[in-house]
């Protein structure tokens, strides 16, 4: 009982990290309808930044804000900057536009840091919360990190201007226009939010798999997979479905097919999903009259 409550938490310690992932794809997918290859690279760098603050002294919770703060700048800048005149571009441009922005990141963070794995620091105690071995601090404070910040977003979307005019551009560009919001503004603050939201995925989980320019690349599969799996048009299923896939294939890896394949079945529960309900656990079929 104690070995599957360990592997429940860890699932649930990945899954928070997969939900954040999940919640930037989305951000962008229901603005764009196109998927951000280049998010886990563009939290990578976020998270090199972090580092290289911390190694000249700032505190972790100092390089954390910079980092994401830093992040939003960098998305607002490559909506604004490179993707604004692609908006009309066919839909394969785009594509090889965010391939391009993957390898740019994955290769100018090699260049200035090196390819050598680096150990990231974690502001939480290495100690277990009750003594048994069950739960660490590391484990609960991921968490609760995830949770707060889901939590602001929820607050922002929902209550305030910003956030409802931003909502409105997403849902229907057209009638948004016309009640006077700037929805080429509200795009750019969406991929800002995004690459905010991935840097502090990054960061979550740079203490765990270690700095490397490469270390983005099985996490963003595990956040595409949730946020398939809970519904890739709906943020709070994409964040539920990222805590499921954590869940599920620790459990399984741990039980039934071992760690290598944990991977495997992630993408076996894609095309599953795809298979049986192609709009996700939580996601809505959108029918349109032509």
């Amino acid at each position: 009982m104690e070995f599957f409550i360990q592997q429940l938490v860890a699932g649930l310690t990945s899954g928070a990290i997969y939900a954040c992932v999940a919640l930037g794809l989305v951000m962008i997918f229901v603005s764009t309808d196109h998927i951000n290859f280049a998010q886990g690279e563009m939290a990578m760098f976020a998270t090199y930044l972090a580092w290289a603050m911390i190694d000249v002294g700032f505190s972790y919770w100092m390089a954390f804000v910079c980092a994401v703060l830093l992040a939003f700048v960098g998305g607002l800048f490559i909506q604004r900057v490179i993707l604004k005149p692609l908006e009309t571009a066919p839909v394969l441009s785009l594509v090889v536009c965010f391939i391009a922005l993957l390898s740019f990141f994955n290769a100018l963070a090699g260049m200035l840091w090196s390819f050598t794995i680096k150990p990231f620091p974690t502001p939480f105690p290495p100690k277990d919360i009750f003594g048994n071995g069950l739960v660490s601090a590391q484990q609960l404070g991921i968490v609760a990190v995830t949770v707060i910040m889901l939590g602001i977003l929820t607050v922002f979307f929902r209550y305030t201007t910003l956030g409802l005019a931003m909502r409105a551009a997403a849902q229907n560009a057209s009638s948004a226009r016309l009640m006077g919001v700037r929805v080429s503004w509200m795009l750019a603050l969406g991929w800002g939010l995004a690459a905010a939201i991935g840097a502090v995925a990054g960061m979550l989980v740079a203490p765990i798999v270690f700095l490397d320019p490469n270390m983005m690349t099985g996490i963003l599969v595990y956040g595409f997979a949730g946020a398939l799996v809970g519904g890739i048009g709906n943020p709070m299923g994409a964040v539920a479905g990222g805590f499921i896939v954590g869940v599920l294939e620790n459990l399984v890896g741990s039980y039934l097919i071992g760690n290598e394949l944990k991977l495997s079945f992630a993408l076996a529960m894609v095309v599953g999903v795809l298979l049986l309900k192609p709009a996700g656990i939580f996601g809505q079929v959108i029918v349109r009259r032509v």
